[in-house]
């Protein structure tokens, strides 16, 4: 799969302290054949809103193939928290957790484990002082081990390659660009200064796994 985003990290029209950020991807389309590209006509959001009802019935596809990821353990940084499932919203935003502790996997992208590139999400920042299950996604270093176990109790293993920070308006082509046929597991938050004038971080993180 080839897929070409930037994030950007945003919060609604109201108290940064009252409120949880929301993750934006932009340039992120679905296409046939699993294939990603730039749209054309703005970008797709992720957010907190109801997902398509298409998407239950592929979550029931994915299960019935392969199982479900039901748990991540990240032990370097203290993460141990379940897995929730998230698509397209019916406004065309990818969904994102709904509990600032737990993550999402992006149900339209492989399967962890599977050949290709998969999608796992998780909030930082939280308002009000509260902790989010990636505030300590930066301290991740290359060889760090991630867990992630699936509804039959199997577990796998993936290694830290490197972290990547990008400036909010950067889309780099090769957060998703890798087709050669291994699996991989991206890990997205966000990153940076908070500017409460255009509510957005000032910085993007990723941390790029591979299955062991």
């Amino acid at each position: 799969m080839f897929l070409i985003f930037a994030v950007k990290l945003m919060r609604p029209e109201r108290s940064p302290q009252s409120l949880p950020p929301v993750i934006v991807l932009f340039g992120l389309v679905f296409l046939p054949f699993l294939f990603f590209h730039h749209r054309s006509e703005g970008s797709i959001r992720v957010g907190t809103g109801s997902e398509q009802k298409g998407d239950a019935v592929l979550l029931e596809q994915k299960r019935a193939s392969l199982g479900l990821p039901v748990r991540l353990r990240i032990p370097s940084i203290g993460v141990d928290t379940p897995f929730e499932y998230v698509g397209l919203t019916k406004s065309g935003a990818i969904g994102v957790p709904k509990e600032r502790s737990n993550v999402a996997w992006f149900t339209h992208g492989p399967h962890p484990g599977e050949s290709g590139t998969a999608i796992v999400v998780g909030h930082y920042g939280w308002g009000n002082k509260k902790s989010s299950v990636f505030d300590n996604l930066h301290k991740l270093g290359k060889g760090d081990k991630l867990y992630i176990e699936d509804e039959e109790g199997e577990t796998t293993t993936f290694v830290v390659r490197e972290s990547r920070k990008y400036d909010k308006h950067e889309d780099p082509p090769e957060l998703f660009g890798l087709a050669d046929g291994r699996s991989y597991l991206n890990l997205i938050t966000c990153d940076g200064e908070w500017d409460a004038t255009s509510k957005t971080y000032s910085q993007r993180l990723v941390v790029f796994t591979e299955k062991e």
